[in-house]
């Protein structure tokens, strides 16, 4: 019996240590690692080997960290160190000599900090013990905090404070964060021509990665064109992406190249003696799981979902970028798009908050987030969205300062009305349409300015600053105030697109009206008015890119036109995949023949074939048509509200913090199991309905029941 319980204790101390070490983790100053990570991959574009870095202010991490933790430990225990950089390591503010690999912390209470330089790479620290372990609750500072009292607070009193260690996935102490990359596997081309000094590949589909040159020998050059499209990878003038090497070399050897590029087709032509054996490539991505799904019975819209969730995978790398040909650069109104889609296919919000710090930066701010007006909107925005669908407090507690002075920023920069216009420096994008005005006081920006205060007091609530709370609740409401007086025009029942030096113009446009019915700022004849005399108007200019036509038809959908969006989908999307399209594109317009559609910028080949804004069907599916949403914070309360739209029936998942919701509606019948906390199933029936696992409610023919976590509800009903 003794040795029973000794093995025991034995396997039960082993299994505690392996939980302790496994909690050890990479931790650095947050946001840091981000925005050092940000920099390494936007400054990786070229085009046609020309270096082509960001036009925006780049900030860098903080190349001297404080970091520390208090310990009560039972027993003295041995911690290993794993440091990226120069550090001292302290116990009780009593300094180790040199830089030791391992330090004993004795037993009782007893604060370990590290004090890290490093210029190239991030500082960061991996601390492993049984109980002392580096993760997230350790506190960090950029400052100079040796001189803090016993309880941890700045004496002197400068509202500095200490914040939690930023941390991601790094749990191997051998792979510390500066040694990161995305994952690779190996692929052939589906296609391969060979002709006398020429390779030309077809990879299937749009794809990226390292072209690699196998069995590599001879003297001479070889250049090697990229194409998303076969006349892009054959005109070697025009093709925005090559590689040109100069080989000598006699033994055989394989040769990779060392940027990753966009492309389907590859054209490698080579000259003197160079002879190669083959041409592969290693595909690149990051490693996520899909855990959303969308099936209908019509098979087109099977497909769209599809290329669909493929083009969001290729632009989901170190961070959501617009597009692997051009720009692979960190766009704040791309990558709102991308946080959307995500919720409903991948649900990674380390993605997301990545995303979103690289995207802010640090101190001080100087301009709009990538010079954009519409852009710095778009980032808030996109925190009171990532807040709905994930709860996460914590994030906004530790980047609410910096929420503060980019807010500030846009405070200070409001004209004498209260209002935003373009200043030096702002570039007021809205959309790429010909024609489309930028002068003024433009009421898309205002609206968007509206919604990012909202968003502040939000964020205040949760840090309980309510007097900041009770300004920012103020000044939303002034500028909604103002975007209504200013700009609704009665007789056009549309909000007009400006104001040119205090005088409304007539000018009719989409993109506020549209905004304005899924932030719910329109009442229901204002919504009704605005479907009817610009959405579904012909004689307002159309919207030609999916970045636009995301917004536009989550409006219809949002007033129940999912039968009109189906045919919207089938005929635009669809026209992309009956041109060949296997990723979405940057831009479509149905009137262009040919190489037509690959021009954009004013180059042949400019145009992006594989951009993530071209990925909204994904959450047009996820939410309005399986219906699912939250109503509180982290899907503690959501709505099931599942709309066939044209469609036979419709099946699918949309992911929420605590697991995944399914949905299966036809004419005659909705199946679903709940997740996380208390959904609501709501849908109409022209018969009374009949649930045997549940009581079903009825309001003025809208019949209602509560879902539960985990449980199965099958209703019998006639559409």
């Amino acid at each position: 019996m003794k040795k029973a319980l000794s093995l025991l204790f034995l396997l039960l101390s082993f299994l505690s240590s392996g939980f302790a070490q496994s909690r050890a983790t990479w931790i650095w100053y947050p946001g840091d690692f981000e925005i050092w990570l940000g920099n390494n991959m936007q400054n990786r574009r070229t085009e046609r080997t020309t270096f082509l870095p960001p036009f925006w202010k780049l900030d860098s991490h903080y190349n001297l960290i404080d970091f520390h933790k208090e310990f009560d430990l039972t027993q003295s225990e041995e911690v290993d160190l794993f440091v990226e950089g120069t550090y001292n390591v302290k116990v009780d503010g009593k300094a180790f000599p040199g830089f030791p690999k391992r330090i004993t912390v004795p037993a009782g209470k007893h604060k370990v900090s590290l004090k890290v330089f490093c210029q190239d790479r991030v500082p960061a620290i991996y601390v492993r013990g049984k109980n002392v372990v580096s993760d997230a609750t350790w506190l960090v500072t950029f400052e100079d905090k040796e001189w803090i009292d016993e309880t941890g607070k700045a004496s002197d009193q400068s509202g500095t404070t200490w914040l939690k260690a930023g941390t991601w996935n790094f749990n191997d102490p051998q792979a510390p964060p500066s040694r990161f990359r995305l994952t690779t596997k190996a692929l052939s081309a589906v296609k391969t021509e060979k002709k006398q000094g020429t390779i030309f590949l077809d990879f299937g589909k749009e794809t990226f990665g390292f072209v690699k040159l196998h069995g590599l020998n001879g003297k001479g050059a070889v250049n090697i064109y990229y194409g998303e499209s076969p006349e892009e990878a054959r005109d070697t003038a025009h093709a925005e992406t090559t590689d040109f090497l100069q080989i000598d070399q006699v033994p055989k050897r394989d040769s990779t190249m060392q940027l990753t590029k966009a492309f389907r087709y590859v054209n490698v032509q080579f000259e003197g003696s160079v002879a190669m054996d083959s041409v592969s490539m290693l595909y690149e991505y990051l490693p996520v799981t899909d855990r959303g799904s969308f099936r209908c019975n019509d098979e087109q819209i099977n497909k769209i979902y599809d290329v669909a969730t493929y083009t969001l995978h290729l632009n989901t790398r170190e961070f959501f970028i617009d597009g692997i040909k051009r720009d692979r650069w960190i766009w704040s109104g791309d990558a709102a798009q991308s946080y959307l889609m995500n919720y409903y296919l991948l649900f990674d919000s380390p993605s997301v908050t990545r995303t979103m710090l690289a995207l802010r930066g640090k101190e001080p701010v100087t301009s709009h987030i990538n010079t954009i007006m519409d852009y710095t909107f778009y980032w808030f925005i996109s925190i009171y969205d990532y807040y709905q669908y994930t709860g996460d407090k914590s994030f906004i507690q530790q980047f609410y300062p910096r929420m503060q002075s980019l807010m500030d920023y846009c405070l200070s920069r409001r004209n004498k009305n209260g209002l935003l216009e373009g200043l030096a420096g702002d570039w007021v994008f809205i959309d790429w349409a010909e024609g489309l005005s930028k002068k003024g006081e433009v009421s898309f920006e205002q609206l968007l300015f509206a919604r990012s205060l909202e968003t502040m007091a939000l964020c205040a609530n949760i840090v309980n600053d309510t007097p900041n709370a009770q300004k920012y609740n103020r000044l939303a409401a002034d500028v909604k105030g103002k975007l209504f007086s200013t700009y609704w025009n009665e007789s056009k029942h549309a909000l007009v697109h400006s104001r040119v030096e205090g005088v409304p113009t007539e000018n009719v446009t989409r993109y506020a009206n549209m905004f304005a019915i899924f932030f719910n700022y329109f009442d229901d004849a204002k919504k009704q008015a605005v479907k009817q005399f610009v959405l579904l108007n012909p004689e307002v200019p159309k919207i030609t890119t999916p970045y636009m036509r995301f917004y536009e038809l989550e409006a219809l959908c949002a007033l129940g036109e999912q039968a009109y969006v189906t045919n919207e989908m089938k005929e635009y999307w669809g026209g992309m995949l009956n041109l060949g399209a296997t990723s979405f594109w940057e831009e479509y317009n149905p009137t262009k023949t040919g190489a037509e559609h690959y021009a954009m910028y004013g180059r042949p080949f400019g145009k992006s074939l594989c951009h993530a804004w071209g990925a909204s069907p994904i959450y047009l599916l996820g939410k309005y048509y399986l219906g699912v949403k939250p109503t509180s914070p982290a899907y503690a309360t959501y709505l099931i509200e599942p709309q066939l739209g044209g469609l036979q029936w419709i099946a699918g998942k949309v992911p929420t913090p605590d697991g995944d919701v399914s949905v299966y509606c036809s004419a005659m019948e909705i199946n679903v199991t709940g997740a996380a906390g208390t959904g609501i199933l709501r849908f109409k029936s022209k018969t009374k309905p009949v649930c045997k696992q549940a009581e079903i409610r009825s309001t003025n023919g809208v019949y209602e029941l509560m879902v539960e976590k985990g449980k199965n509800y099958v209703v019998s009903y006639k559409l």
